[in-house]
């Protein structure tokens, strides 16, 4: 098998040459990822999250079997063959890499916030450090990495905790407190992220907040990483369902759609709860006409069916769904006053439905008397790469929180040094200056104190620095688990 990319040509080309700019004698350098400021008027906070999945896949495993482990010659020579011929062979210096593989282990440190911390723009998540006095130049060049790994969880946790946000607030209107709110909504945006790894890892921040994913791969890569077992946890959850090839073959061969459906509901799923595509060709038909025809084995059906509309207007489509499968099939009213279909039927919309589509739903539901628990709603790729505010699309980029790493702090011979970036049109972009603190105050918000030095700002017993040792010189020294991470974002709510 060919071997993966040397980790240390996961870089931009200018981290290659940094080394030799860097002030001489210098013995370490700080720097810190933190969200400068929001692109988005909805969020002023951003969730931790992915920080543990990066350094056990990244410094972990990687770094072990594709650099350490790997014979010494090789390491070097691919290296120098990838930037002689790019970068050209006076450009850079190979010693740092050879002194590097030589010392067998990656010699940084990293302090960061508890993951399921909810982040106040400026505030900084995590800090990176050099432990040996000869690499200084490494965090800096592990920002590149760090940077295009971190981002896109943290984004994917957040959108998951506003559609949470959402349903706990009409949740709590309209339902009885008894009905899951981890299960309101999934996630559809699979095979509409950029990547599979793109996907699991949205996924991963989709499920501190919700159980619902159809991404399976999500699962194994947070037993991996966030110490949980779905065999004896909920991790996540997914849910039998038709789809339009499945709806539209049977078709073709038994020239209704009412066959298959029968069948669904006496032969293959007597015992389950499914949904089912209904809009194949005409959903209303099937809602006003077909479904009628099979009360009596939908009555029977030990589990629900989901009325799964997948076209036209979304919040017309699954709140009108509602009202007419309480005309057909009735329901009860719950201890706030709302009604509740029968629990043999439901609606579900699997996709399309953005943060305000979300929000217009619930509102329909709850000003016609229904609780919103009776609809099933499904997240999508769309809003999970952008949100619609202004009647304008906003991407979701790494720079919808502009989250960077910036350097803050030096020692030359063991002074220490302060330094930052300040422009003088720069803005947002002003960084923080020498060694920081993470503290609450009183009312529980969060905030940072800066212009400390690394002693300082790591004596924890004094300052009670929120940042605090996750990784070292190789090693995970804290693991956090899945569970730690929910009740920490949801407040032991999950």
């Amino acid at each position: 098998m060919k071997s993966k990319t040397n980790p240390m040509l996961l870089i931009d080309f200018y981290k290659a040459v940094h080394a030799e700019m860097l002030p001489k004698n210098i013995t370490k350098s700080v720097s810190y990822f933190t969200p400068r400021m929001s692109r988005v008027k909805r969020w002023d906070k951003v969730v931790m999250f992915g920080l543990q999945g990066f350094i056990k896949t990244y410094l972990i495993d990687y770094f072990n079997e594709e650099f350490f482990d790997k014979p010494f010659k090789e390491i070097i020579y691919e290296y120098k063959r990838i930037m002689d011929a790019s970068l050209g062979e006076d450009a850079y210096k190979i010693d740092k890499i050879e002194s590097l593989h030589k010392l067998g282990y990656l010699p940084i440190e990293i302090v960061a916030l508890p993951e399921g911390t909810i982040v106040p723009m400026h505030v900084p998540m995590f800090g990176i450090t050099n432990t040996h006095k000869d690499f200084a130049w490494l965090p800096q060049s592990l920002e590149s990495l760090i940077s295009a790994e971190m981002w896109h969880p943290m984004l994917a946790a957040t959108v998951g905790m506003t559609y949470r946000d959402i349903v706990n607030h009409y949740y709590d209107l309209t339902c009885d407190d008894y009905i899951p709110r981890s299960k309101a909504i999934g996630a559809f945006d699979f095979r509409g992220e950029e990547c599979l790894e793109s996907a699991v890892k949205a996924g991963a921040g989709w499920c501190l907040s919700f159980l619902n994913t159809a991404t399976v791969p999500t699962i194994p890569y947070l037993e991996n990483n966030y110490f949980c077992d779905c065999t004896k946890e909920p991790v996540a959850y997914g849910s039998p369902s038709t789809e339009h090839s499945v709806m539209c073959s049977n078709y073709a061969v038994d020239g209704d759609e009412i066959t298959l459906l029968r069948r669904l509901l006496t032969e293959i799923y007597p015992n389950t709860s499914f949904s089912a595509v209904l809009d194949s060709y005409d959903y209303w038909n099937v809602i006003d006409n077909i479904l009628p025809q099979l009360k009596t084995e939908i009555m029977n059906h030990n589990g629900c069916m989901l009325m799964r509309g997948d076209s036209g207007d979304c919040v017309e489509v699954v709140t009108k769904t509602v009202f007419k499968l309480w005309e057909e099939f009735g329901g009860t009213v719950n201890s706030k006053g709302y009604k509740v279909l029968d629990p043999h039927v439901k609606a579900i919309y699997g996709d399309s439905i953005t943060v305000q589509r979300c929000e217009e739903i619930y509102k329909i539901l709850m000003e016609n008397g229904f609780a919103c628990s009776n609809v099933a709603l499904g997240v999508g790729s769309f809003s999970f790469q952008c949100i619609e505010e202004d009647e304008e699309l906003k991407p979701f980029t790494r720079d919808t929180f502009s989250s960077c790493i910036k350097a803050t702090y030096c020692e030359i011979d063991g002074k220490p040094t302060p330094i930052f970036k300040n422009p003088k049109d720069g803005g947002f972009k002003k960084s923080q200056k020498g060694c920081c603190r993470v503290y609450t105050r009183c009312d529980g918000s969060i905030y940072y104190e800066d212009e400390l030095t690394w002693k300082q700002a790591t004596d924890y017993e004094k300052r009670g620095n929120m940042l605090i040792p996750v990784f070292k010189d190789g090693e995970l020294l804290k693991e956090q688990s899945l569970k730690e991470v929910r009740d920490r974002l949801h407040g032991g709510e999950f």
